[in-house]
């Protein structure tokens, strides 16, 4: 329970060590549908007594642009400032994530002072509940299903699927048109493996979901790690041995006690 705040901590921590002040690391913004492009603002402030410089920021996909403040790269203790990330939405879905890198004065190349994120959530309209199916290799080849939901005011209609690989045979089955479906697939083998990419193409008026993308794969199981053996048994060899030592102890024994016998005899004859 207490993991959340102590990571929390870390992060201001982190901020303040670099020597501004951000109010977030991680900026969360909630996109429409239809939205072509958000906005992320990282407001910050010099909190030190001294002047910091931004050396470099970079952002870490071709979609995004950032910018500072009306390019101004100085601030004096006390002054405040944004640093900006658009990012361009284009065809993605779901929750997204793009930080954008910051090193100040006297930061090393390779290790910025602080990461900022922006945290992108776009609603799905065309909801999977797999996207990938998989098959055993040389297991049985059986059907398997994805279940399609439509998540949107407006109905959606599937009007087509492809798979690119003709190892997977595709069946689309309706239960409810514009709400609800099943895409059911099939390999004609399992012998060798093999990836397919099955296209979705819907009618969708918003044409980020008009194409919509799942995976079917024929693939190897990691095998289990070989069970611990017993230790092995003596050899059958040292029985035999370990019968002869005996043999010997006795013998040695025998003639010990033959020799004491014979000079207790030679004493007494002395006598």
């Amino acid at each position: 329970m207490r993991t959340a705040p102590l990571l929390w901590v870390i992060m201001l921590g982190l901020a303040h060590a670099a020597g501004l002040s951000f109010e977030q690391t991680v900026v969360e913004v909630q996109a429409a549908a239809d939205t072509k492009a958000v906005v992320a603002d990282f407001n910050f402030a010099n909190r030190t007594d001294k002047p910091v410089t931004i050396a470099k920021y970079e952002k870490t996909c071709t979609c995004m642009e950032v910018q500072v403040s009306d390019g101004k790269l100085v601030y004096a203790p006390g002054e405040k400032g944004v640093i900006r990330a658009t990012l361009e939405l284009a065809n993605l879905m779901g929750t997204v994530e793009k930080p954008v890198k910051l090193w100040l004065d006297q930061d090393p190349d390779s290790t910025p002072s602080l990461v900022l994120t922006a945290r992108v959530h776009i609603p799905l309209l065309v909801v999977m509940d797999n996207r990938t199916l998989k098959w055993d290799l040389g297991g049985k080849p059986e059907a398997r299903e994805i279940d399609i939901r439509i998540d949107y005011a407006k109905p959606i209609r599937i009007l087509s699927t492809q798979c690119s690989s003709d190892i997977f045979k595709l069946d689309l089955k309706t239960l409810e048109e514009g709400k609800h479906y099943q895409l059911w697939a099939t390999p004609t083998k399992t012998d060798a493996p093999c990836l397919g990419v099955i296209q979705i193409k819907t009618d969708c008026d918003i044409p980020r979901y008009q194409s919509q993308m799942a995976f079917v794969a024929v693939q190897r199981t990691r095998s289990a790690a070989p069970a611990a053996q017993p230790p092995a048994p003596p050899a059958a060899s040292i029985v035999p041995q370990l019968k002869w030592l005996a043999a010997l102890v006795l013998a040695s024994l025998i003639v010990s006690w033959l020799g004491i016998r014979i000079l207790l005899r030679q004493k007494r004859s002395i006598k």
